[in-house]
Protein backbone atom coordinates (compact mmCIF):
# COMPACT_ATOMS: atom_id res chain seq x y z
CA UNK A 1 0.00 0.00 0.00
CA UNK A 2 2.87 2.33 0.83
CA UNK A 3 4.41 1.56 -2.51
CA UNK A 4 1.12 2.40 -4.25
CA UNK A 5 0.88 5.79 -2.43
CA UNK A 6 4.48 6.50 -3.32
CA UNK A 7 3.84 5.60 -6.91
CA UNK A 8 0.77 7.85 -7.02
CA UNK A 9 2.59 10.85 -5.48
CA UNK A 10 5.53 10.50 -7.82
CA UNK A 11 3.33 10.29 -10.87
CA UNK A 12 4.21 13.13 -13.22
CA UNK A 13 1.80 15.73 -14.52
CA UNK A 14 3.75 17.70 -17.03
CA UNK A 15 7.03 18.87 -15.53
CA UNK A 16 5.90 18.36 -11.89
CA UNK A 17 5.21 15.34 -9.78
CA UNK A 18 1.85 15.10 -7.95
CA UNK A 19 3.32 15.70 -4.47
CA UNK A 20 4.99 18.89 -5.73
CA UNK A 21 1.67 20.14 -7.07
CA UNK A 22 -0.03 19.38 -3.70
CA UNK A 23 2.65 21.29 -1.75
CA UNK A 24 2.40 24.29 -4.09
CA UNK A 25 -1.43 24.31 -3.79
CA UNK A 26 -1.30 24.15 0.01
CA UNK A 27 1.27 26.97 0.14
CA UNK A 28 -0.84 29.12 -2.19
CA UNK A 29 -3.94 28.48 -0.07
CA UNK A 30 -2.01 29.46 3.07
CA UNK A 31 -0.83 32.74 1.47
CA UNK A 32 -4.36 33.53 0.29
CA UNK A 33 -5.86 32.93 3.73
CA UNK A 34 -3.15 35.06 5.37
CA UNK A 35 -3.71 37.92 2.92
CA UNK A 36 -7.47 37.76 3.41
CA UNK A 37 -7.05 37.82 7.18
CA UNK A 38 -4.80 40.89 7.03
CA UNK A 39 -7.22 42.68 4.69
CA UNK A 40 -10.22 41.98 6.94
CA UNK A 41 -8.30 43.20 9.99
CA UNK A 42 -7.26 46.41 8.22
CA UNK A 43 -10.82 47.01 6.97
CA UNK A 44 -12.19 46.59 10.47
CA UNK A 45 -9.75 49.15 11.87
CA UNK A 46 -10.51 51.64 9.10
CA UNK A 47 -14.18 51.36 9.83
CA UNK A 48 -13.55 52.21 13.46
CA UNK A 49 -11.63 55.33 12.47
CA UNK A 50 -14.21 56.38 9.86
CA UNK A 51 -16.74 58.73 11.44
CA UNK A 52 -19.32 58.01 8.76
CA UNK A 53 -19.78 54.51 10.18
CA UNK A 54 -20.44 55.77 13.70
CA UNK A 55 -23.93 56.38 15.07
CA UNK A 56 -24.73 60.08 15.48
CA UNK A 57 -24.59 59.76 19.26
CA UNK A 58 -21.16 58.11 19.40
CA UNK A 59 -18.23 60.19 20.62
CA UNK A 60 -15.31 60.44 18.17
CA UNK A 61 -11.66 60.80 19.02
CA UNK A 62 -10.69 64.44 18.72
CA UNK A 63 -7.32 65.56 17.35
CA UNK A 64 -5.02 67.50 19.61
CA UNK A 65 -5.40 70.62 17.47
CA UNK A 66 -8.75 71.34 19.16
CA UNK A 67 -7.61 73.09 22.28
CA UNK A 68 -9.69 74.75 24.95
CA UNK A 69 -9.14 78.44 25.51
CA UNK A 70 -9.49 79.68 29.07
CA UNK A 71 -11.53 82.85 29.38
CA UNK A 72 -11.06 84.89 32.51
CA UNK A 73 -11.96 88.35 33.63
CA UNK A 74 -9.28 91.02 33.48
CA UNK A 75 -9.01 92.32 37.01
CA UNK A 76 -6.07 94.72 36.81
CA UNK A 77 -3.90 96.49 34.27
CA UNK A 78 -0.15 96.56 33.92
CA UNK A 79 0.32 100.06 35.27
CA UNK A 80 -1.22 99.42 38.63
CA UNK A 81 -3.90 102.05 38.06
CA UNK A 82 -7.52 101.44 38.78
CA UNK A 83 -9.12 99.16 36.20
CA UNK A 84 -12.78 98.90 35.33
CA UNK A 85 -14.50 95.64 36.02
CA UNK A 86 -16.30 93.76 33.31
CA UNK A 87 -19.69 94.95 34.57
CA UNK A 88 -18.52 98.57 34.39
CA UNK A 89 -17.33 98.19 30.80
CA UNK A 90 -20.32 96.38 29.38
CA UNK A 91 -23.92 96.30 30.38
CA UNK A 92 -25.28 92.86 31.20
CA UNK A 93 -27.39 92.79 28.06
CA UNK A 94 -24.20 92.82 25.97
CA UNK A 95 -22.92 89.52 27.40
CA UNK A 96 -25.07 86.53 26.60
CA UNK A 97 -23.98 84.38 29.51
CA UNK A 98 -24.96 86.13 32.71
CA UNK A 99 -23.20 83.93 35.26
CA UNK A 100 -19.84 85.61 34.72
CA UNK A 101 -18.18 82.47 33.39
CA UNK A 102 -17.37 82.59 29.70
CA UNK A 103 -15.71 79.22 29.35
CA UNK A 104 -17.00 75.69 29.56
CA UNK A 105 -19.08 73.14 27.77
CA UNK A 106 -22.13 74.06 25.78
CA UNK A 107 -23.91 71.01 27.10
CA UNK A 108 -23.80 72.64 30.53
CA UNK A 109 -25.01 75.95 29.12
CA UNK A 110 -27.70 75.07 26.63
CA UNK A 111 -29.53 78.26 27.56
CA UNK A 112 -26.88 80.31 25.78
CA UNK A 113 -28.39 81.47 22.52
CA UNK A 114 -27.68 84.08 19.92
CA UNK A 115 -30.31 86.47 21.23
CA UNK A 116 -30.90 85.33 24.82
CA UNK A 117 -30.44 87.70 27.71
CA UNK A 118 -28.59 86.75 30.94
CA UNK A 119 -31.94 86.45 32.66
CA UNK A 120 -33.03 83.64 30.34
CA UNK A 121 -35.57 81.38 31.97
CA UNK A 122 -35.45 77.59 31.61
CA UNK A 123 -38.40 77.67 29.23
CA UNK A 124 -36.52 80.04 26.93
CA UNK A 125 -33.63 77.61 26.74
CA UNK A 126 -35.68 75.45 24.40
CA UNK A 127 -34.97 77.99 21.68
CA UNK A 128 -31.27 77.18 21.67
CA UNK A 129 -30.10 76.38 18.12
CA UNK A 130 -28.71 73.08 19.43
CA UNK A 131 -31.87 71.92 21.16
CA UNK A 132 -33.27 68.70 19.78
CA UNK A 133 -29.89 67.45 18.56
CA UNK A 134 -28.36 64.27 20.08
CA UNK A 135 -26.82 65.02 23.49
CA UNK A 136 -24.03 62.48 22.95
CA UNK A 137 -22.55 64.60 20.18
CA UNK A 138 -21.73 67.49 22.50
CA UNK A 139 -17.98 67.50 23.02
CA UNK A 140 -16.13 70.07 25.11
CA UNK A 141 -17.19 73.57 24.09
CA UNK A 142 -19.37 72.78 21.11
CA UNK A 143 -21.34 70.31 19.05
CA UNK A 144 -19.74 67.64 16.89
CA UNK A 145 -21.45 67.21 13.52
CA UNK A 146 -20.83 64.27 11.22
CA UNK A 147 -20.11 64.80 7.55
CA UNK A 148 -23.46 63.16 6.86
CA UNK A 149 -25.22 65.72 9.10
CA UNK A 150 -23.78 68.62 7.14
CA UNK A 151 -24.33 66.99 3.76
CA UNK A 152 -28.02 66.71 4.56
CA UNK A 153 -28.12 70.23 5.98
CA UNK A 154 -26.61 71.82 2.86
CA UNK A 155 -28.25 69.62 0.20
CA UNK A 156 -24.90 67.86 -0.33
CA UNK A 157 -23.04 71.20 -0.48
CA UNK A 158 -25.10 72.37 -3.42
CA UNK A 159 -23.92 75.39 -5.41
CA UNK A 160 -27.32 76.96 -4.78
CA UNK A 161 -26.52 76.98 -1.05
CA UNK A 162 -23.26 78.95 -1.39
CA UNK A 163 -23.47 82.29 0.43
CA UNK A 164 -19.79 83.23 0.46
CA UNK A 165 -16.32 82.14 -0.60
CA UNK A 166 -12.72 83.25 -0.41
CA UNK A 167 -9.16 82.08 0.13
CA UNK A 168 -10.23 80.19 3.27
CA UNK A 169 -12.92 78.05 1.61
CA UNK A 170 -16.66 78.19 0.93
CA UNK A 171 -19.61 79.09 3.18
CA UNK A 172 -22.92 77.30 2.67
CA UNK A 173 -26.36 78.01 4.04
CA UNK A 174 -27.84 74.95 5.68
CA UNK A 175 -30.71 73.72 7.86
CA UNK A 176 -30.08 71.28 10.70
CA UNK A 177 -32.30 68.33 11.56
CA UNK A 178 -34.03 70.48 14.20
CA UNK A 179 -34.82 73.13 11.52
CA UNK A 180 -32.18 75.57 12.79
CA UNK A 181 -30.62 77.62 9.96
CA UNK A 182 -26.81 77.60 10.01
CA UNK A 183 -23.81 78.79 8.01
CA UNK A 184 -21.31 76.01 7.29
CA UNK A 185 -17.76 77.11 6.53
CA UNK A 186 -16.01 74.35 4.57
CA UNK A 187 -12.27 74.98 4.71
CA UNK A 188 -10.17 74.26 1.65
CA UNK A 189 -8.40 70.90 1.72
CA UNK A 190 -4.93 72.42 1.49
CA UNK A 191 -2.47 70.11 3.30
CA UNK A 192 -1.79 71.62 6.72
CA UNK A 193 -3.53 74.94 5.98
CA UNK A 194 -7.05 73.66 6.64
CA UNK A 195 -5.97 72.31 10.05
CA UNK A 196 -4.26 75.62 10.84
CA UNK A 197 -7.29 77.73 9.87
CA UNK A 198 -9.56 75.35 11.76
CA UNK A 199 -7.44 75.54 14.91
CA UNK A 200 -7.24 79.37 14.76
CA UNK A 201 -10.99 79.85 14.69
CA UNK A 202 -11.66 77.22 17.34
CA UNK A 203 -9.10 78.72 19.70
CA UNK A 204 -10.27 82.28 19.03
CA UNK A 205 -14.02 81.99 19.60
CA UNK A 206 -14.71 78.40 20.64
CA UNK A 207 -15.64 79.51 24.15
CA UNK A 208 -16.47 83.21 23.98
CA UNK A 209 -20.07 84.40 24.04
CA UNK A 210 -21.22 87.94 23.25
CA UNK A 211 -24.37 89.21 21.58
CA UNK A 212 -22.29 91.02 18.94
CA UNK A 213 -20.10 88.02 18.02
CA UNK A 214 -21.37 85.48 15.52
CA UNK A 215 -21.83 82.27 17.48
CA UNK A 216 -19.76 79.20 16.64
CA UNK A 217 -22.13 76.27 17.19
CA UNK A 218 -19.85 73.35 16.38
CA UNK A 219 -17.57 71.66 13.92
CA UNK A 220 -16.89 68.60 11.79
CA UNK A 221 -13.55 66.75 11.70
CA UNK A 222 -13.81 63.81 9.34
CA UNK A 223 -11.04 62.49 7.09
CA UNK A 224 -9.61 65.51 5.27
CA UNK A 225 -12.75 67.56 5.91
CA UNK A 226 -12.57 70.51 8.32
CA UNK A 227 -15.81 72.44 8.75
CA UNK A 228 -17.13 75.04 11.18
CA UNK A 229 -20.82 75.56 11.86
CA UNK A 230 -22.00 79.07 12.76
CA UNK A 231 -25.35 80.62 13.53
CA UNK A 232 -26.93 81.95 10.35
CA UNK A 233 -27.25 85.74 10.20
CA UNK A 234 -29.60 86.47 7.33
CA UNK A 235 -29.54 90.27 6.96
CA UNK A 236 -26.29 90.56 5.02
CA UNK A 237 -23.15 92.43 6.05
CA UNK A 238 -22.27 96.10 6.36
CA UNK A 239 -20.37 96.15 3.05
CA UNK A 240 -23.43 94.85 1.19
CA UNK A 241 -25.62 97.50 2.77
CA UNK A 242 -23.18 100.31 1.99
CA UNK A 243 -22.00 99.29 -1.48
CA UNK A 244 -23.51 96.08 -2.77
CA UNK A 245 -26.30 93.54 -2.81
CA UNK A 246 -28.46 94.98 -0.03
CA UNK A 247 -28.52 98.70 -0.84
CA UNK A 248 -31.14 98.17 -3.54
CA UNK A 249 -33.68 97.42 -0.78
CA UNK A 250 -33.16 100.63 1.14
CA UNK A 251 -30.21 102.62 2.37
CA UNK A 252 -29.03 102.42 5.95
CA UNK A 253 -30.07 105.35 8.09
CA UNK A 254 -27.51 107.20 10.18
CA UNK A 255 -28.98 105.68 13.35
CA UNK A 256 -28.69 102.14 11.94
CA UNK A 257 -25.07 102.70 10.95
CA UNK A 258 -24.12 103.96 14.40
CA UNK A 259 -26.00 101.07 16.03
CA UNK A 260 -24.04 98.55 13.98
CA UNK A 261 -20.73 100.26 14.77
CA UNK A 262 -21.45 100.54 18.50
CA UNK A 263 -22.20 96.82 18.59
CA UNK A 264 -18.98 96.06 16.71
CA UNK A 265 -17.00 98.28 19.09
CA UNK A 266 -18.44 96.42 22.10
CA UNK A 267 -17.59 93.06 20.56
CA UNK A 268 -13.99 94.15 20.00
CA UNK A 269 -13.79 95.64 23.50
CA UNK A 270 -14.87 92.27 24.86
CA UNK A 271 -12.24 90.41 22.82
CA UNK A 272 -9.48 92.89 23.72
CA UNK A 273 -10.21 93.69 27.36
CA UNK A 274 -12.58 91.20 28.99
CA UNK A 275 -11.02 87.80 28.25
CA UNK A 276 -7.60 86.23 28.65
CA UNK A 277 -5.79 85.67 26.39
CA UNK A 278 -7.11 88.61 24.41
CA UNK A 279 -8.13 88.02 20.80
CA UNK A 280 -6.85 90.29 18.01
CA UNK A 281 -9.18 89.85 15.05
CA UNK A 282 -6.71 91.08 12.39
CA UNK A 283 -9.29 91.42 9.61
CA UNK A 284 -11.80 94.05 10.72
CA UNK A 285 -13.66 95.28 7.64
CA UNK A 286 -17.22 96.06 6.62
CA UNK A 287 -17.58 92.66 4.92
CA UNK A 288 -16.95 90.85 8.23
CA UNK A 289 -19.65 92.73 10.16
CA UNK A 290 -22.89 90.79 9.78
CA UNK A 291 -26.28 92.17 10.81
CA UNK A 292 -29.42 90.50 12.09
CA UNK A 293 -32.95 91.63 11.33
CA UNK A 294 -32.74 94.24 14.13
CA UNK A 295 -29.48 95.64 12.71
CA UNK A 296 -27.49 94.35 15.66
CA UNK A 297 -23.89 93.75 14.61
CA UNK A 298 -22.41 90.24 14.54
CA UNK A 299 -18.63 90.28 14.11
CA UNK A 300 -17.50 87.24 12.07
CA UNK A 301 -14.59 85.48 10.32
CA UNK A 302 -11.83 84.80 12.82
CA UNK A 303 -9.62 82.91 10.38
CA UNK A 304 -6.75 85.40 10.80
CA UNK A 305 -7.19 85.98 14.54
CA UNK A 306 -4.24 85.92 16.94
CA UNK A 307 -4.21 85.30 20.69
CA UNK A 308 -2.24 87.73 22.82
CA UNK A 309 -1.38 86.80 26.40
CA UNK A 310 -1.20 89.20 29.32
CA UNK A 311 2.61 89.06 29.29
CA UNK A 312 2.85 90.12 25.62
CA UNK A 313 2.41 93.66 24.30
CA UNK A 314 2.48 92.50 20.68
CA UNK A 315 3.02 89.47 18.49
CA UNK A 316 5.26 89.33 15.43
CA UNK A 317 3.47 87.75 12.49
CA UNK A 318 3.17 87.75 8.74
CA UNK A 319 1.20 90.77 7.55
CA UNK A 320 -2.33 89.68 6.69
CA UNK A 321 -5.62 91.50 6.29
CA UNK A 322 -7.50 93.50 3.69
CA UNK A 323 -5.88 96.36 1.78
CA UNK A 324 -7.12 99.71 2.99
CA UNK A 325 -7.98 98.48 6.49
CA UNK A 326 -4.54 97.39 7.72
CA UNK A 327 -2.86 99.61 10.32
CA UNK A 328 0.32 101.29 8.98
CA UNK A 329 2.61 100.16 11.81
CA UNK A 330 1.49 96.55 11.36
CA UNK A 331 1.94 96.73 7.58
CA UNK A 332 5.47 98.13 8.01
CA UNK A 333 6.78 95.96 10.84
CA UNK A 334 4.54 92.89 11.20
CA UNK A 335 4.10 93.74 14.90
CA UNK A 336 0.49 93.17 15.84
CA UNK A 337 -1.61 94.08 18.87
CA UNK A 338 -5.15 95.21 19.60
CA UNK A 339 -4.43 98.78 18.43
CA UNK A 340 -4.26 97.35 14.89
CA UNK A 341 -7.92 96.38 15.24
CA UNK A 342 -8.69 99.89 16.52
CA UNK A 343 -7.23 101.42 13.34
CA UNK A 344 -9.23 99.04 11.14
CA UNK A 345 -12.39 99.89 13.05
CA UNK A 346 -11.71 103.59 12.48
CA UNK A 347 -11.55 102.93 8.74
CA UNK A 348 -14.89 101.07 8.89
CA UNK A 349 -16.42 103.97 10.84
CA UNK A 350 -15.27 106.45 8.18
CA UNK A 351 -16.57 104.07 5.49
CA UNK A 352 -20.01 104.11 7.15
CA UNK A 353 -19.98 107.91 7.43
CA UNK A 354 -18.92 108.56 3.85
CA UNK A 355 -20.33 105.56 1.99
CA UNK A 356 -16.95 105.23 0.24
CA UNK A 357 -14.56 102.32 -0.10
CA UNK A 358 -11.27 102.73 1.84
CA UNK A 359 -9.42 102.65 -1.49
CA UNK A 360 -11.21 103.50 -4.74
CA UNK A 361 -9.09 103.98 -7.85
CA UNK A 362 -12.10 105.12 -9.86
CA UNK A 363 -12.18 108.40 -7.95
CA UNK A 364 -9.97 111.46 -8.61
CA UNK A 365 -6.36 111.11 -7.46
CA UNK A 366 -6.81 113.14 -4.28
CA UNK A 367 -9.85 111.05 -3.29
CA UNK A 368 -8.47 107.54 -3.92
CA UNK A 369 -7.49 106.94 -0.28
CA UNK A 370 -10.55 107.67 1.84
CA UNK A 371 -8.72 108.37 5.12
CA UNK A 372 -6.36 110.94 3.62
CA UNK A 373 -9.16 112.59 1.63
CA UNK A 374 -11.34 112.86 4.72
CA UNK A 375 -8.54 114.40 6.77
CA UNK A 376 -8.09 117.01 4.06
CA UNK A 377 -11.84 117.77 4.02
CA UNK A 378 -11.91 118.11 7.81
CA UNK A 379 -8.89 120.44 7.80
CA UNK A 380 -10.86 122.61 5.37
CA UNK A 381 -13.84 122.36 7.78
CA UNK A 382 -16.04 120.82 5.10
CA UNK A 383 -17.67 118.44 7.55
CA UNK A 384 -21.10 118.09 5.96
CA UNK A 385 -19.64 117.37 2.52
CA UNK A 386 -18.15 114.03 3.64
CA UNK A 387 -21.50 112.47 4.63
CA UNK A 388 -22.84 109.69 2.41
CA UNK A 389 -25.31 111.28 -0.01
CA UNK A 390 -27.52 108.17 0.22
CA UNK A 391 -28.46 109.05 3.81
CA UNK A 392 -31.85 110.73 3.51
CA UNK A 393 -32.02 112.23 6.99
CA UNK A 394 -28.61 113.72 7.70
CA UNK A 395 -27.08 113.57 11.18
CA UNK A 396 -26.99 116.68 13.33
CA UNK A 397 -23.75 118.63 13.42
CA UNK A 398 -22.97 117.35 16.91
CA UNK A 399 -23.61 113.71 15.91
CA UNK A 400 -21.44 114.04 12.82
CA UNK A 401 -18.58 115.74 14.63
CA UNK A 402 -18.64 113.17 17.43
CA UNK A 403 -18.42 110.33 14.91
CA UNK A 404 -15.67 112.06 12.91
CA UNK A 405 -13.60 112.80 15.99
CA UNK A 406 -13.94 109.21 17.20
CA UNK A 407 -12.90 107.85 13.81
CA UNK A 408 -9.93 110.19 13.49
CA UNK A 409 -8.65 109.14 16.89
CA UNK A 410 -8.90 105.50 15.85
CA UNK A 411 -6.84 106.06 12.68
CA UNK A 412 -4.15 108.10 14.43
CA UNK A 413 -0.78 107.14 12.84
CA UNK A 414 0.64 106.79 16.35
CA UNK A 415 -0.79 103.53 17.70
CA UNK A 416 -0.17 104.57 21.31
CA UNK A 417 -2.52 107.54 20.91
CA UNK A 418 -5.44 105.47 19.70
CA UNK A 419 -8.21 104.82 22.24
CA UNK A 420 -9.21 101.42 23.51
CA UNK A 421 -12.33 99.87 22.01
CA UNK A 422 -14.28 100.30 25.25
CA UNK A 423 -13.47 104.02 25.06
CA UNK A 424 -14.58 104.05 21.42
CA UNK A 425 -17.92 102.45 22.35
CA UNK A 426 -18.49 105.08 25.03
CA UNK A 427 -17.54 107.88 22.61
CA UNK A 428 -20.09 106.73 20.04
CA UNK A 429 -22.85 106.32 22.64
CA UNK A 430 -22.16 109.58 24.44
CA UNK A 431 -24.37 112.60 23.88
CA UNK A 432 -21.36 114.86 24.22
CA UNK A 433 -18.11 115.23 22.34
CA UNK A 434 -15.25 112.98 23.39
CA UNK A 435 -13.24 116.07 24.33
CA UNK A 436 -9.53 115.70 24.98
CA UNK A 437 -8.07 116.85 28.25
CA UNK A 438 -6.56 120.33 28.30
CA UNK A 439 -3.05 118.88 28.67
CA UNK A 440 -3.53 116.57 25.69
CA UNK A 441 -4.82 119.44 23.57
CA UNK A 442 -1.85 121.65 24.50
CA UNK A 443 0.58 118.85 23.74
CA UNK A 444 -0.88 118.22 20.32
CA UNK A 445 -0.96 121.92 19.48
CA UNK A 446 2.68 122.29 20.47
CA UNK A 447 3.54 119.46 18.05
CA UNK A 448 1.75 121.17 15.19
CA UNK A 449 2.36 124.93 15.16
CA UNK A 450 0.27 125.51 12.04
CA UNK A 451 -2.96 124.69 13.86
CA UNK A 452 -5.32 127.66 14.39
CA UNK A 453 -5.01 129.12 17.88
CA UNK A 454 -8.44 130.68 17.99
CA UNK A 455 -11.77 129.05 17.32
CA UNK A 456 -15.32 129.78 18.26
CA UNK A 457 -15.99 126.06 18.74
CA UNK A 458 -13.48 124.12 20.81
CA UNK A 459 -14.64 120.74 19.57
CA UNK A 460 -14.48 121.83 15.93
CA UNK A 461 -10.90 122.95 16.54
CA UNK A 462 -10.28 119.56 18.13
CA UNK A 463 -11.51 117.69 15.06
CA UNK A 464 -9.23 119.75 12.85
CA UNK A 465 -6.39 119.00 15.25
CA UNK A 466 -7.03 115.26 14.94
CA UNK A 467 -7.08 115.53 11.14
CA UNK A 468 -3.66 117.18 11.12
CA UNK A 469 -1.92 114.64 13.34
Amino acid sequence: MASELKQTLTKRYGALQLWEIVVIALFAAFILILALSVWLSFRKKSRKSNFTQLPVTQTPHLPEEIKDISVDHVLSNNNGTSHQTLDERFSERDIENGDGNYSGSLEKKTAVGSHLSPATTPSAAAHSPLSGLPEGSHIGWGHWFTLRDLQLATNHFSKENIIGDGGYGVVYHGTLANKTPVAVKKLLNNPGQADKDFRVEVEAIGHVRHKNLVRLLGYCVEGTHRMLVYEYVKNGNLEQWLHGDMNHQRHLTWEARIKVLVGTAKALAYLHEAIEPKVVHRDIKSGNILMDENFDAKLSDFGLAKLLGADSSYVSTRVMGTFGYVAPEYANSGLLNEKSDVYSFGVVLLEAITGRYPVDYERPKEEVHMVEWLKLMVQQKQFEEVVDKEIEIKPSKSELKRALLTALRCVDPDADKRPTMSQVARMLESDEYPVMSREERRRRRSQNTELPRESTEANQDEIVTEAKT
